[in-house]
């Protein structure tokens, strides 16, 4: 029987195999990228990777998890030929095919962000400046409205309002539309939850 390891390890070389097919230099500027000799350089929010097909790598050398690797590949691999221009925001479950993932997100991101951070609205904002997060230019009234560039071509907003004597702290995560037209729905939801995890992380 396969491992799990062994399945991601196939997956990872498909992936690898399938960017054999992909000119770097004809996607670069579509994805907000750079080109250093046969590798390409994408930024995922504040850590930089290089992408060939040799393998993907963090700047120290080393491979960063599964579902980076994911996102990158599908990021380059699904790259429009014409740049979108549907730039409404919208919450996850507004996304193409995002139907049997919107529990995960809500649960995952949504509610891990407003539980861990409840009370605690301070070490949100400060989670969110080192996150690389700044004011969304956004007409809401939240106690909190940051947005983050996930990827060149996908940003995200996150509002928030912390808890009070009527109501528990609540998170929303949004999207621009033209996500969907970079990353399918799984990718989406795996960046929200980079999001949550990279928020507690610069907490501790």
């Amino acid at each position: 029987m396969q491992t799990e390891e062994t399945v991601f390890e196939k997956t990872y070389q498909n992936y690898l195999e399938q960017l054999r097919e992909i000119s770097f230099e004809s996607i670069a500027h579509n994805l907000g990228a750079k080109i250093e000799g046969d590798r390409i350089k994408i930024p995922l929010f504040i850590k930089e990777y290089t992408v060939s097909v040799e393998g993907i790598a963090e700047l120290s050398g080393k491979k960063p998890a599964h579902d980076i690797c994911v996102i990158l590949c599908k990021y380059i691999l699904r790259c429009p030929h014409t740049p979108p221009k549907d730039n409404e925001w919208v919450s996850f479950r507004n996304l193409k095919d995002s139907g049997p993932l919107i529990n995960y997100f809500t649960n995952d991101v949504e509610r891990a962000i407003g539980s861990y951070f409840s009370g605690r609205l301070n070490d949100l904002k400060k989670a969110s400046d080192i996150l690389g997060g700044y004011p969304a230019d956004l007409e809401v009234k939240y106690d909190l409205a940051v947005q983050f560039d996930a990827l060149p071509k996908i940003p995200v907003i996150m509002l928030y309002n912390d808890v009070d004597e009527e109501f528990s702290a609540k998170c929303s995560v949004l999207f621009e539309s033209r996500a969907e037209k970079y990353l399918d729905a799984e990718c989406i939801a795996m960046i929200g939850w980079q999001l949550s995890n990279h928020l507690r992380k610069a907490t501790k």
